[in-house]
């Protein structure tokens, strides 16, 4: 691209005059373009709310690993939370140790990013991760082990059992939606127990915001134990 039509886009995306509509459309025409100059660019345009998703997938499309990492650091969890879902694109092993880090940011947005992130990988390299995540419990740990449970890998009922001892509502829950899928004869006695025993229905804990139902977790013990008593069938 000529440089001086590049020069112009640059400064119709910074442009604060400019609607935010006008800006994307400078900031879209400078896809693909990867000369050091502009990917710097994209990299300050992370810090910009109006651009910012736009440079972050320019970023991707053309490689900037390093820049988006370094967006890992910065401290508006907005820009970390950017930066770990695009990095998860590229599906690169040695950026793994990355995103898990990522995952135990203190920002829920940045860690939930994270492990979206980790969910693009289709390798099975990435279960060891998540199931590491998983063990956290809370969102981030679920959606973690909702996306090993898809792999199939034996480890995961372990982590599920660990989760059904936690006092949290939602990794109880999330623990026996995996052993459901994936638990054997072992996991009927401490199911059967919660069954008998978590009659009373109790509120949902870490379960987004606004109002939810009330959850029973003898119900989900005994969907539990259904599933598994069918594959042993």
């Amino acid at each position: 691209m000529n440089p001086l039509i590049v020069l112009a886009l640059v400064a119709k995306m910074q442009a604060p005059s400019l609607t935010v509509a006008q800006r994307n459309d400078g900031c879209y025409a400078l896809r693909g373009v990867n000369s050091p100059a502009v990917v710097k660019v994209m990299r300050k345009a992370l810090e910009d709310p109006a651009v910012r998703s736009c440079a972050g997938i320019n970023l991707r499309l053309v490689g900037g690993i390093d820049e988006l990492k370094d967006a890992l650091t910065d401290s508006d969890p907005q820009v970390r939370a950017l930066a770990a879902r695009q990095l998860g694109a590229f599906e690169i092993p040695e950026l793994l140790p990355v995103l898990a880090a990522a995952a135990h940011d203190p920002q829920l947005l940045v860690a939930v990013n994270a492990v979206e992130g980790l969910a693009n990988y289709r390798e099975r390299a990435v279960v060891p991760f998540l199931l590491q995540i998983a063990k956290m419990g809370g969102v981030t740990g679920n959606g973690a082990l909702n996306r090993a449970l898809e792999f199939r890998d034996p480890r995961v009922p372990i982590v599920a059992r660990e989760l059904l001892t936690r006092p949290d509502v939602s990794d109880k829950l999330a623990g026996m939606r995996a052993l459901a899928q994936m638990g054997d004869a072992s996991d009927l006695p401490k199911l059967r127990e919660i069954a008998r025993t978590e009659t009373q229905a109790v509120a949902a804990q870490n379960r987004g915001f606004g109002l939810m139902p009330a959850i029973s977790l003898s119900k989900a013990a005994q969907t539990a134990i259904t599933a598994i008593e069918e594959r042993q069938r």
